[in-house]
């Protein structure tokens, strides 16, 4: 049996994520008949269409699809393999992560600090949207992304999820509003509140705490940028919800005051990691760091 001719597959794999047969033979300086020539070669050597034209659009076949699926595996595990190697006998080591904009920037900088001051690391911390982010990872552009979601790994994408750390949520506010020892439910009736999103575990905790205890709380702000909430809070627009560790130091320096503690109410953080053959062994080394911090 003849082997696969793998010059054949990279010209699908181009043609395919294109979608379109004459864009593809420019960007590769070929004529699109060499192309179509190729892409046919792989078909007979696969016993299958790949492509199926719709008027003017190249459409792949369920067989193309099998085929696009592999070609990715095979053209990611290359890529993989030629950074990894790259790096041998360098002196630094780069650290590729990548954090949801949300996040709570002090729980982004105790997770990365067990490297952060080594000098034979390198660290591209780079905060975006969770689909974009998820896209740089799977590309092998992340080595790492932080987020506040946990994912379900399948069949398609092998995305592996780690829960970091659990942290509980508190209502915070500057001295100012809480000079009053108030009860929760008093709190809750009588300041403004800065919430997350709708679409937040936090907020859906929050929701139900309220209409448990039957407090309808007035909304100051919904906020989907923990360091914004962090700024609301401190200007004293409202008493926010949202994790201490979030406002570390204004309550270490008692600018603002922990109120209360949030009963059933927490964010969870997690590491989103893709199952790689050849991992970025500093990975590795922050993930254990993180379990040691989190066991008794």
């Amino acid at each position: 049996m003849a082997d696969l001719n793998y010059h054949h597959l990279r010209y699908f794999w181009a043609v395919a994520h294109d979608g379109n047969l004459t864009r593809t033979a420019d960007r590769l300086n070929l004529s699109q008949s060499a192309l179509s020539v190729q892409i046919r070669k792989l078909e007979e050597r696969l016993g299958h269409a790949l492509f199926e034209r719709r008027g003017r659009a190249l459409h792949l076949t369920e067989a193309g699809r099998i085929a696009l699926d592999h070609a990715d595996t095979i053209f990611a595990a290359g890529k993989e393999l030629l950074g990894t190697l790259d790096q041998t006998g360098r002196t630094r080591q780069a650290l590729r992560l990548g954090a949801l904009a949300t996040l709570s920037r002090n729980f982004v900088l105790d997770f990365i600090r067990p490297v952060l001051y080594r000098p034979d690391v390198e660290v591209i911390l780079r905060s975006g949207g969770p689909v974009e982010l998820l896209h740089a990872l799977e590309a092998l552009n992340l080595d790492l992304v932080l987020t506040n979601q946990s994912l379900a790994r399948d069949a398609v994408t092998a995305f592996v999820s780690r829960r970091l750390a659990v942290q509980r949520v508190s209502l915070v506010g500057t001295p100012e509003r809480l000079a009053e020892n108030d009860s929760l439910e008093t709190l809750l009736a009588s300041q403004p509140i800065i919430l997350p999103p709708l679409e937040s575990a936090v907020r859906t905790g929050f929701d139900v705490l309220t209409d448990r205890i039957g407090v309808r709380p007035q909304i100051a702000a919904e906020v989907d940028d923990m360091a914004m909430m962090r700024l609301l809070a401190r200007e004293g627009n409202g008493l926010a919800v949202l994790p201490p560790i979030v406002v570390k130091d204004e309550l270490e320096s008692g600018r603002l005051v922990e109120a209360d503690k949030l009963p059933s109410i927490a964010e969870t953080f997690y590491a989103v990691t893709l199952d790689r053959k050849f991992p970025n062994p500093l990975v590795r080394d922050l993930l254990q760091a993180a379990v040691n911090q989190t066991e008794p």
